[in-house]
């Protein structure tokens, strides 16, 4: 073999080798963006901003958030998945569009598993279940009780049909016998707003998006979902402690980014929001707003991913929830 073929055969080598390490180390070369496919003032918007802000201080890029709501959040989801593959543009998701929607929805134009690559979890967030001020149940107890007894009267609000606020409701009426009615809404903010002026009782919401209106006595929780009580409400019980078990609950939120993305990349951003979620100045504001840091690989953050498509779609079939 000649000099000169040996030389561009190395050549050759080398340039595949470095391709991959060249994307890594160049990323990102200009402006990302996040889709938050709900509305703003949720837990995804907010924290969507709060790493976007971070990871922009820490790439030298701008980081734009852009929300695209519509359709349960298959909307913005759908624009994500069917957008180019470079890691300029990703997606801020959580459970309950990217693992129950599958099961509720009776067909999507995307696939929440193929057409995604898993890039990184960033926080697990509890709901709560907030009640109309003037509300008179002060305890879940009570409130079930008085379920029971007008039942068909307490109406509870939601982000939208099949959303996860409606299967917590479903979940209790499955739970308790209770006769809870849902009112689904174009989002999350139509729920509480409505919550807070009396036109229904109750809601199940993300703890950042009612931590303002608990603290302003807008709304009062009665209860959180996670397993154990919420540092930034000591005082507000688990439904656990309230007699309902089964509803340890803190959904993950996380970022993905459109099937097929380079490996180098989605790594990069992984090893990226490891660093900025031990920043101090991001802690406290996860923390303000009830939301805890949770970091996984991309790898374990896909099997989270599919088992979770997996068992709600159990909880789907039991509510009986579904649109066309």
């Amino acid at each position: 073999m000649s000099n000169r073929k040996q030389f561009l055969i190395a050549f050759a080598a080398a340039t595949l080798l470095a391709g991959p390490v060249l994307a890594q180390q160049t990323f990102p070369g200009r402006p990302v963006r996040i889709i938050v496919p709900q509305t703003p003032g949720g837990a995804a918007d907010a924290l969507a901003r709060i790493v976007g802000q971070k990871l922009s201080e820490r790439w030298g890029q701008p980081v734009v958030v852009e929300n695209k709501p519509g359709a349960g959040g298959n909307v913005g989801t759908e624009l994500v998945a069917k957008s180019p593959a470079d890691g300029y543009t990703l997606l801020m998701s959580y459970v309950g569009t990217q693992a129950i929607n599958g099961s509720v929805y009776r067909s999507l134009p995307f696939d929440p598993y193929k057409d995604f690559a898993t890039v990184a979890t960033v926080a697990t967030v509890p709901f709560a279940l907030v009640v109309n001020q003037n509300f008179p149940p002060k305890t879940t107890q009570e409130m079930v009780a008085y379920a029971k007894a007008h039942p068909g009267k307490v109406n509870f609000g939601s982000a939208g049909n099949g959303s996860l606020n409606q299967l917590l409701g479903e979940m209790v009426n499955l739970n308790q016998g209770t006769k809870l009615v849902h009112v689904p809404y174009k989002g999350a903010a139509g729920a509480l707003t409505d919550t807070i002026g009396g036109q229904i009782q109750m809601t199940f919401s993300s703890l950042p998006s009612v931590a303002g209106h608990i603290r302003n006595d807008r709304l009062r929780a009665l209860a959180v979902t996670g397993a154990k009580r919420s540092a930034a409400f000591p005082d507000v019980p688990t439904l656990a402690e309230g007699g309902l078990s089964g509803f340890e609950l803190s959904p993950w939120f996380g970022l993905l980014a459109p099937a097929g993305t380079p490996e180098p990349v989605v790594k990069k951003i992984n090893a990226d929001v490891a660093e900025v979620l031990r920043d101090k100045d991001l802690l406290e504001k996860f923390a303000a707003v009830g939301a805890d840091p949770y970091l996984t690989t991309p790898e374990q953050f896909s099997r989270i991913l599919r088992e979770d498509i997996q068992k709600w779609a159990v909880v789907v079939k039991a509510s009986g929830a579904k649109i066309d």
